[in-house]
């Protein structure tokens, strides 16, 4: 009866952090269902249902435009990969916060398990006395090292929108390209670096037994968080690749890659699955380079 409210959510921390996951989760969705949509009108399409990418026209909004649109659609626009349009500043950090929360909205789910762990064993650790770092700190680390790869794709988009082989809706314009990706992405499912890495995920404790622990300090856990981060990214980098062929703001190719993401580390014979999907994707990117001939 005396007790707090304080002291009732602390012995449902479970709870808050699930609710806490999935308010993250939801949010980061609704944003990119939002740009995607924002991008369609900042991008229309040509006289044939097509994109009109042959006409010279500058992809920003005129500078009449209202304020409520102009500044942000011009920027994605630009983002889309205009020939006539430069990228500025705002291009990149627009397109960064785009791939930020991209990132945030599907590999949160995926991370839930070892965040939960962390979050059950940091409460009996405190209640015997000996409390940890709050498991927002290995949260957070983890999201860091997405954050980092981020970074890493806005530069690959760039790259790709100046030597002119990406579409306004961000997918490949180049056929050749799409089955060199594709077949990458196939070969690299059957590597060392994809097995160390997708075994670190699958197994959250013994990640935490193999790396030091769980740990008090808050540097500590957030150091715990990043290693962990990085381990997904080198499991399932190549997979984000796969937004290149289909489409960067391709509501249902990004949901299809989350889902399979989450399938891998969460259900029994995960491994048999990423070379399932290996093989699949070096046929698919075989059939697009014989295409071409």
């Amino acid at each position: 009866m005396g007790d707090t409210v304080l002291e009732t959510l602390l012995r449902r921390d479970r709870v808050v952090v699930v609710a806490a996951l999935v308010t993250l989760t939801v949010i980061s969705w609704l944003y990119v269902l939002w740009l995607a949509s924002a991008m369609d009108m900042a991008v229309p399409p040509g006289p044939s249902g097509s994109m009109d990418m042959g006409s010279g026209m500058d992809m920003d909004m005129p500078m009449d435009m209202p304020m409520t649109m102009g500044a942000q659609e011009g920027s994605m626009a630009s983002m889309a990969g205009s020939v006539a349009t430069p990228w500025t500043a705002m291009t990149f950090a627009y397109a960064f916060v785009m791939w930020a929360v991209m990132m945030v909205g599907m590999m949160v789910p995926s991370a839930t398990p070892m965040i939960l762990l962390y979050a059950r064993v940091g409460r009996q650790a405190a209640q015997q006395g000996k409390p940890f770092a709050a498991t927002g700190f290995f949260a957070v680390g983890y999201l860091s090292a997405w954050l980092l790869f981020a970074l890493v794709a806005v530069l690959g988009q760039w790259l790709l929108d100046r030597a002119l082989l990406l579409t306004p809706a961000l997918a490949s314009a180049s056929g050749l390209l799409s089955g060199i990706v594709l077949v990458a992405v196939g070969l690299f499912q059957f590597t060392p670096l994809k097995d160390r890495c997708l075994s670190q995920c699958q197994a959250p404790l013994l990640f935490i037994q193999n790396h030091g622990g769980f740990r008090r300090e808050a540097g500590g856990a957030f150091g715990l968080g990043v290693r962990h981060g990085l381990y997904c990214v080198g499991c399932c980098w190549a997979l984000m690749a796969l937004l290149f062929v289909g489409g960067v703001m391709n509501v249902l190719w990004i949901a299809a890659i989350a889902v399979f993401v989450l399938a891998e580390k969460v259900v029994p014979g995960g491994r048999i699955l990423s070379r399932i999907a290996g093989v699949a994707l070096v046929l698919a990117g075989l059939w697009q380079l014989v295409a071409l001939l």
